[in-house]
């Protein structure tokens, strides 16, 4: 499969500093800033946030 430039595979890296991380896609056209989702960190086991690292 083809990588697409309009939907990069992105890093979601947590912000309560334990490393965490989920792997996604996101749609450049609509979000061009950095990405920002609340989801569940499994290592201090709360929904933390999680912004995108490059």
């Amino acid at each position: 499969m083809a990588r697409n430039e309009v939907r990069p595979v992105i890093k979601l890296k947590s912000t309560a500093g334990t490393g965490y991380t989920y792997v996604t896609t996101k749609n450049r056209r609509n979000d061009p800033d950095r990405l920002t989702l609340r989801k569940y960190d499994p290592t201090i086991r709360q929904h933390v946030l999680f912004r995108e690292e490059r």
